[in-house]
């Protein structure tokens, strides 16, 4: 994929990987839309990328992303590429957990992105072309401690889009999946605790992990080369997402079938 021209909508933009994906693709001759919650923010990461549409709202909102939505399909004639990246994680051991915990996180992590990527779906099937990139996690490979709703969201976004990549692939839509490791971003700091409150405090290791410019320009580079599933991590966290690395033939086999006629026939029973 050409970057030049495109236009690509973030969401989570306003830091972190999110911040860095716009910066990126605006280097590399993009139209950004940046969606968060603090505008401000996002006006700070705008400043970096040119002509940029800030389209501010919580992605717990469907009114507010349904009136995002339209006005993002209708800048510059339309979404090329979408990244479903808002999120939160979490650290506290499943034992002391509050349930709401797992609601919030799942809401947010899950929920949102699926019902941000099903407002444009019909969008970009309609064009015959587009691509989703999800930001899942190594914990959404490999389940890691002290993240049970973390790990349950990201694995539930990792099967959705491995699931919409075997149905839309015969309209012209790609879907990645993007494994992050250890991203040094705010990510821990901004962790749920068991009772439900931010963490307040960072990790040694996403202090010392991947800077998020590397890892944007990694995802890119992987969905330009058509990568559906983009493992962006070093060391043991990179052997993990590795060894559970879905097979490229297994997933060449399950979008045969949609070209098969597996959906028309299914509807028909």
């Amino acid at each position: 994929m050409d970057y030049t021209g495109k236009v690509a909508w973030i969401t989570g933009a306003s830091s972190g990987i999110g911040a860095a994906l716009a910066r990126e693709l605006a280097a590399r001759g993009a139209h950004v839309i940046l969606s968060g919650r603090d505008e401000a923010r996002l006006a700070e990461v705008a400043a970096d990328c040119g002509e940029a549409l800030l389209l501010p709202f919580d992605v717990r909102d469907e009114a507010a992303l349904a009136e995002a939505t339209q006005k993002a399909t209708q800048w510059k004639g339309g979404v090329d590429i979408a990244f479903a990246n808002a999120g939160i994680s979490q650290r506290s051991r499943a034992l002391k957990t509050a349930m709401q915990v797992y609601r919030d996180i799942i809401e947010v992590d899950l929920v949102a992105q699926i019902a941000f990527s099903q407002g444009l779906i019909g969008h970009m099937a309609e064009r015959g072309s587009g691509a989703l990139g999800f930001i899942s996690s190594i914990a959404g490979k490999v389940g890691v401690p002290m993240r049970t709703a973390y790990s349950a969201a990201k694995f539930g976004l990792a099967g959705y889009a491995d699931a919409l990549r075997a149905e839309l692939t015969v309209n012209g839509v790609s879907v990645h999946t993007i494994y992050p490791g250890s991203v040094a971003t705010n990510v821990s700091r901004n962790a749920l605790t068991a009772e439900g409150t931010a963490r307040g405090r960072s990790d040694k290791a996403i202090d010392e992990g991947i800077p998020a410019d590397v890892a944007a320009r990694t995802m890119l580079d992987g969905i330009a080369r058509g990568e559906r599933e983009i493992i962006v991590a070093e060391g043991m966290e990179l052997a993990m997402g590795e060894a559970r690395r879905t097979p490229d033939a297994l997933l060449d086999q399950v979008a045969a079938m949609v070209a098969k006629g597996y959906m028309d026939k299914l509807e028909q029973q």
